[in-house]
């Protein structure tokens, strides 16, 4: 049961802008990844309780002061830990916000830098928003004090990080646009949504702050209980990824209105929290093998919704970005979201882009091809509306 002054601790008021869960009330998990130098923030956000963690990034700058990479939402609870930063290793000089077409990411940069009034803004070139395009100033980010970072930027934190911007990827509506860093003295490439690594085990946020989504999505059915054990929470969180990745899995079925009412009659649980009984899933058998194809023994990869709608757009200028990247001696990978950090080197990380390579004899990708079908069919919808240009080369399971 959380307290009154938990609650307090937790809260979010602006949750009403990006309506997700766990809308007005966001814990934060705080992890060191480099003692003294490197630290992860994370907090959960999802709908209809496929929820996954979303991360910030914290570094510490040389002699003193902290860059921040990816904010996340300023609750009191996240701005205590951020103080207790602050007062061992100086202030917040710096915020990067790294993405032009994640809101989850872009709304809480204006509020977080309101926090740290003293801190320059660095933003992702190309920014846009929908349906109005409004200036940067209108979305909460302080006008002077925020910059647009190019190419040829001169950064005042380029004495201790190497940048590389992905994009813009033309996709009518709006670029996609992404900036990724690399701290030379931690070896560790800071990026955004590019690449990611599924963990076989719920990740610790969903695990240590808000376990219930994983019991939801372990069940069969309505009228099944909700039981906390370590296979039902790992269940849970299979299926999540099925959901979060492909939308619609192929080993997804939906019953009628009718059956879903009937079975919500007869659920155990029929509160609020609960969806009134409501669950209009059914899983079909071949549901675990979708999932041990995706997460394919934790291999770094593309999330196959920028693989189908995205980086095909403009493969030579993805190419040329990765090019770019493997220039840097990294040994660690820290996106925002998923399995963090990743022990990885130049090789694997390129080789998480090979489905862009038609000559490649590995451009065909480990996943099941029926699971990508709900993507194709919305690609071949946004091109046929005119909302998302065509691919610049054959889809990646063609």
């Amino acid at each position: 049961m959380t307290s009154k002054n938990e609650s307090k601790a937790f809260s979010w008021p602006f949750w009403p802008v990006v309506p997700l869960y766990p809308y007005g009330q966001r814990r934060t998990l705080m992890q060191t990844v480099v003692k003294d130098t490197l630290w992860t923030f994370e907090q959960l956000q999802g709908i209809f309780y496929v929820v996954v963690p979303i991360r910030m990034t914290v570094v510490k700058l040389q002699p003193r002061g902290l860059l921040v990479y990816a904010p996340v939402a300023p609750t009191p609870e996240c701005m205590q830990q951020m103080r207790s930063l602050e007062a061992q290793h100086g202030p917040v000089r710096y915020i990067v916000m790294s993405t032009t077409t994640g809101i989850e990411h872009k709304v809480f940069v204006g509020p977080f830098a309101r926090k740290f009034p003293q801190a320059q803004v660095y933003v992702a070139p190309h920014q846009w928003s929908y349906p109005l395009n409004l200036p940067l100033s209108w979305l909460g980010l302080p006008s002077k004090r925020t910059y647009i970072l190019t190419s040829n930027s001169r950064v005042p934190f380029a004495d201790q990080f190497d940048y590389a911007i992905l994009g813009p990827i033309q996709l009518n509506l709006g670029p996609f646009v992404e900036v990724v860093l690399f701290h030379r003295e931690s070896r560790t490439l800071l990026l955004t949504d590019s690449l990611v690594s599924l963990p076989f085990e719920p990740p610790a946020a969903l695990q240590q702050l808000d376990p219930y989504p994983l019991l939801f999505h372990a069940r069969d059915s309505a009228t099944d209980p909700m039981i906390d054990t370590p296979d039902t929470r790992r269940r849970g969180w299979h299926r999540i990824a099925l959901f979060s990745f492909y939308f619609q899995p192929s080993a997804l079925a939906v019953p009628t209105l009718g059956e879903a009412l009937r079975e919500a009659r007869n659920a155990p649980d029929r509160s609020r929290k609960a969806y009134f009984g409501l669950y209009p899933f059914r899983w079909q058998p071949h549901w675990e093998k979708s999932f041990q194809a995706l997460h394919h023994e934790a291999r770094p990869f593309v999330a196959p919704v920028l693989q189908t709608l995205i980086f095909n757009r403009d493969v030579i200028q993805v190419m040329n970005w990765v090019e770019q990247v493997t220039q840097w001696g990294f040994e660690q990978v820290i996106p925002c979201h998923l399995e963090a950090p990743l022990k990885m080197r130049k090789d694997e990380f390129r080789a998480a882009f090979e489905f862009l390579n038609p000559d490649s004899l590995q451009n065909k990708p480990h996943v099941m091809a029926e699971d990508f079908q709900f993507l194709r069919d919305l690609e071949a919808n946004l091109v046929r509306r005119g909302i998302t240009p065509p691919a610049s080369v054959p889809g990646s399971l063609d």
